[in-house]
């Protein structure tokens, strides 16, 4: 990540970034994410701090003179007034809303608690935005089916093996992209999951299967690019968005495009599929899928619909069939 992207901050901003890029070891991704969300927060206190119009456009506002005063003026409510402007006026969900609100926190913590630039910290009592918690949307088991059987593209046997992985070990795109050759050993591969955090998940007789087929066709990879497992025909790793491509084409073939399916959605495919079908114990779902907290994989303990129609069924009044007579008129209730 260059330097000039960072030439607009103020420097306390721009240390921060650095500091969670290369020392508590962010991936650029993140540190982009935290840097476009505190732009934003520090141009919206600017405006109010400085009492610029209310019509001044955020987004031409200069945060390069932001100082220690104007942090440290910053008070819970100020903030609260922020998370309701984007809101509002942004229509930010819940879900980007806690996003804004930990990077807040995370800046803030660095300002008091790691280089002691400020003695109070007016965030550490700022709680997270309750977010509306959906079920994951995912493949059922015949649809996945579907989907690894009908895979016809001109590199069949990387677009199979990629389907392969996604489907059975609800890895992430980004783990997926990254693995290298040298990764898989024996049944594992090592992933390389958010945080740089990395893990070893191990392989079933369907995925070592798959990679065994492709490592046969797979085209040598050039330069920097020459470990990757996943490669273009010219040698070159696979690009997420390369990837994305591959699972709409599949999808397309085997007739399940246009429902909103991704990578990501395979990854939940996988987790819901070993929940549901494999019983696959939630903590060993845990360590598999790379969360770092029980309660984002405790999302897969959904019950799928044919649960809940066995359940409907289990009634004990569910064969009591008793009708009234057609024509009869009903007697009339009484107040």
């Amino acid at each position: 990540m260059a330097n000039v992207q960072y030439t607009d901050c103020p420097a306390m901003l721009r240390d921060f970034l650095y500091y969670m890029l290369t020392i508590r070891g962010r991936s650029p991704k993140t540190v982009n994410a935290y840097y476009i969300d505190l732009r934003t927060f520090l141009r919206y206190i600017k405006r109010v701090k400085t009492n610029l119009p209310a019509e001044t456009e955020i987004s031409s506002i200069s945060i390069k003179d932001v100082d220690v005063g104007m942090l440290g003026s910053i008070t819970l409510s100020d903030v609260y007034a922020y998370l309701d402007y984007v809101y509002s006026q942004r229509e930010n969900n819940a879900k980007t809303r806690s996003r804004k609100i930990s990077s807040i926190r995370s800046f803030f913590k660095y300002l008091t608690a790691t280089v002691h630039t400020l003695d109070e910290n007016p965030v550490k009592n700022l709680e997270l935005p309750s977010a509306k918690k959906s079920m994951p949307q995912y493949l059922t088991l015949e649809e996945s089916i579907d989907l690894i059987t009908n895979i016809h593209t001109a590199y069949s046997q990387r677009d199979y093996c990629i389907i392969t992985l996604f489907l059975n070990c609800g890895m992430r795109l980004s783990e997926l992209v990254g693995i290298d050759v040298h990764h898989i050993r024996n049944n594992t591969v090592k992933l390389l999951g958010k945080g740089n955090k990395e893990r070893i998940i191990y392989l079933n007789d369907a995925c070592l299967h798959a990679i065994e087929q492709y490592q046969k066709v797979r085209s040598p990879g050039k330069g920097g690019d020459k470990n990757a497992l996943f490669v273009s025909s010219r040698g070159t790793r696979l690009s997420p968005r390369r990837v994305e491509q591959i699972v709409e084409q599949c999808l397309k073939t085997a007739g399940l495009d246009g429902q909103g399916y991704s990578p990501h959605k395979l990854r939940h495919t996988a987790a819901t599929l070993m929940y549901q079908h494999g019983g696959v114990d939630i903590r060993a779902l845990k360590e598999i899928l790379g969360h770092e907290n029980l309660s984002t994989t405790e999302i897969y303990t959904h019950v799928s619909n044919r649960q809940i129609e066995e359940a409907a069924n289990r009634s004990p009044l569910s064969n009591i069939k008793i009708m009234a007579d057609k024509g009869k008129k009903a007697p009339e209730e009484n107040d």
